[in-house]
């Protein structure tokens, strides 16, 4: 039996949504339990995830958010103790992702719309310095454009913190280029080696993930590499070397979204809502600036967001044809 407070908050929702010009069958909250979504370790998660949410809370959802480790979170759907997380990356999540489906009491919710790209960057002074670039073959005539004292003559890549794991000493050697990886000391080091060698015009490459923020300040394009192949990794006779593995760019993984089984029934509109929002790098990279860099309020700054799109969340709340 549906007990009068729901049907009582039910109905104003109802109101508040046809003011607003949103579908009451989709948006109205079927109930109000708490929608309990992940909040993980990095700002673009918390922006992802905080643009759904608070589009939920202003359709009338009860929406709690709950900070939840990574691999942890893919056992806490199962029981909902959290309702959905929306930022998994497969490139780290290992088979959690894929037990978490398998025990039929997750549901994947689809692709968040992130392009997620983890390979060799170069900057605008790279590039006048090595016309022949991004086709990766360039580097064998123009490395020496980003050597040092350290690396002379191979041309330095700036690797991961070795701490973070690498195999580009592996793919340097499997396609036979001049080059030497050099690791960063931290993550701010990357950054500052970045903003640096822009401010002095200074050829530089490196190794780098996108979406980041740094891409709202500094201009970057990938190198060519040669395309992956399954097999690459391990597999000599697999990619451009026949005697080597890692001959090939990293993997392209997808960062999807996944959500407690029982959501469709509890939460219709809601599901509806998450099953069809997105958020591309260039809407997550200023706003992770925005906070990171500028030292703006998450609050504010999503709310700016949600405020500008809403003809875009709309659609993701009207229901489908």
């Amino acid at each position: 039996m549906i007990s009068f407070r729901k049907v009582v908050t039910a109905v104003a929702a109802t109101a508040l949504l046809a003011g607003s010009g949103l579908s009451p069958a989709l948006a109205a909250p079927e109930s109000d339990e708490p929608i309990k979504l992940a909040m993980n370790e990095w700002t673009g998660q918390h922006i992802s995830t905080r643009v759904a949410g608070d589009i939920l809370k202003r359709l009338g959802y009860n929406v709690e958010y709950v900070t939840a480790g990574y691999y942890p979170q893919m056992t806490a759907l199962q029981d909902n103790s959290i309702t959905a997380t929306l930022e998994i990356w497969s490139s780290n999540i290992g088979d959690n992702y894929e037990k978490a489906l398998a025990s039929g009491k997750a549901v994947e919710l689809g692709d968040l719309g992130l392009d997620p790209i983890e390979t060799w960057y170069y900057n605008d002074a790279m590039a006048a310095a090595c016309p022949g670039l991004p086709d990766w073959n360039a580097l064998k005539d123009c490395a020496e454009a980003i050597a040092t004292a350290e690396t002379f003559p191979q041309g330095r890549l700036l690797d991961y913190p070795a701490d973070w794991g690498t195999t580009n000493v592996d793919r340097i050697a499997a396609l036979g280029l001049p080059l030497k990886s050099v690791p960063a000391g931290s993550e701010g080091a990357l950054i500052a080696e970045m903003k640096a060698a822009q401010a002095s015009d200074k050829p530089l490459m490196l190794m780098f993930w996108a979406p980041h923020w740094a891409f709202a300040e500094i201009s970057l394009t990938p190198v060519e590499l040669p395309p992956y192949e399954e097999g690459c990794y391990d597999d000599a006779a697999t990619g451009v070397n026949p005697d080597a593995t890692y001959d090939c760019d990293w993997k392209r993984g997808r960062i999807s979204k996944i959500a407690w089984v029982g959501m469709e029934e509890t939460w219709p509109g809601a599901y509806h809502f998450l099953k069809h929002y997105t958020l591309t790098n260039d809407d997550q990279i200023p706003m992770m600036k925005a906070v990171d860099q500028d030292g703006e309020d998450l609050d504010a700054v999503v709310a700016a967001w949600i405020d500008a799109n809403e003809d875009r969340w709309k659609a993701w709340v009207a229901p489908e044809n």
